[in-house]
């Protein structure tokens, strides 16, 4: 496409993690394996609990949603990182490219959210203010919170991809990534890019900062409320109720701060190309299998509708 000097790319290169293709047949296989356990562990989750009378509490409608973000954040760029393991040519075009985009940052932007609103209300109020805990984690506040996350998301993608987007690459088209990422798109423009940055680091603080920071705020209170409890089979009971949240919100928050928040450099392309596939690939399969192995309730309706499944029909 071109317009006065201007032009914009019609497709764009992806270098990817490795040239080699014995190197490339291996994460062919491993990536494969991980997606497929990935919807099948996601998809497990949001079966039982949509089977499963004794799951209808908030903290499984959040499990729920979060399920939903990781079978769609991985389908967004996985199944086109396969592709290009096997193919000698790796291209995407512009179109494919702005919707992997999309969804890249609206799935990745309400999973943080969500992330922050299960700590900060359904957590919290567990272990902080139990007898509380049914009149204010009612349904429509939970649905609230998550329509909020979701709206949150969804409208901080579409600002990002219209400024980004847009950006001309005067015959640039090579992106030294995995998939089309935001900063990788706009290190290839070739005009003025100061709107791009302040946007960029304006998503960073509403999705990512702000959320990170009342959720450390909100494990501060618990930890101390934790730390009050007499009885030392309490504090472990209290502990754990959290455990398993707690590494799932470490690595998400963890790996997007080691990517976004720090200087850009050349020097640290590697680096982030490792961490988002692992993000990409590696999270979304783990998440399922942290929260149902530490989950007495997640295993024993399993083994409910497994049995109801088994019995005869009359």
């Amino acid at each position: 496409m071109r317009r006065g000097n201007l032009t914009w790319a019609g497709e764009f290169i992806l270098l990817g993690v490795s040239s080699n293709r014995q190197t490339q047949a291996g994460l062919f296989v491993l990536f494969a394996a991980a997606y497929l356990l990935t919807l099948l562990g996601n998809g497990l989750i949001i079966l039982l609990a949509l089977l499963d009378a004794r799951l209808h509490l908030p903290m499984y409608f959040f499990l729920c949603h979060l399920s939903v973000v990781d079978i769609y954040y991985t389908s967004s760029g996985v199944p086109q990182m396969l592709v290009h393991l096997v193919l000698e040519k790796k291209t995407i075009s512009f179109a494919r490219c702005g919707s992997q985009l999309f969804f890249s940052l609206a799935l990745g932007g309400t999973e943080f959210l969500l992330l922050a609103a299960m700590v900060i209300y359904d957590r919290y109020m567990v272990i902080y203010d139990l007898l509380r805990y049914t009149a204010v984690m009612g349904p429509k506040r939970c649905t609230a919170l998550a329509a909020v996350s979701w709206f949150v998301g969804v409208a901080n993608s579409v600002v990002e991809i219209a400024i980004t987007m847009r950006l001309p690459t005067c015959g640039h088209q090579v992106l030294n990534h995995v998939a089309c990422e935001n900063l990788a798109l706009v290190s290839l423009a070739c005009v003025d890019i100061t709107l791009n940055q302040v946007v960029i680091l304006a998503s960073r603080v509403v999705v990512l900062l702000v959320p990170c920071g009342l959720v450390s705020l909100s494990y501060a209170h618990i930890v101390a409320a934790i730390l009050r409890i007499r009885s030392t089979r309490g504090r472990r009971k209290a502990f754990w109720t959290c455990a398993s949240h707690l590494t799932v919100v470490s690595m998400s928050y963890g790996m997007a701060l080691v990517t976004y928040v720090r200087p850009q450099s050349t020097a640290l392309a590697e680096q982030d190309k490792l961490v988002m596939l692992f993000y990409a690939v590696m999270t979304p399969m783990l998440n399922p299998l942290i929260y149902s192995l530490r989950n007495r309730q997640m295993k024993a309706a399993l083994s409910r509708v497994l049995m109801r499944s088994s019995e005869p029909k009359q």
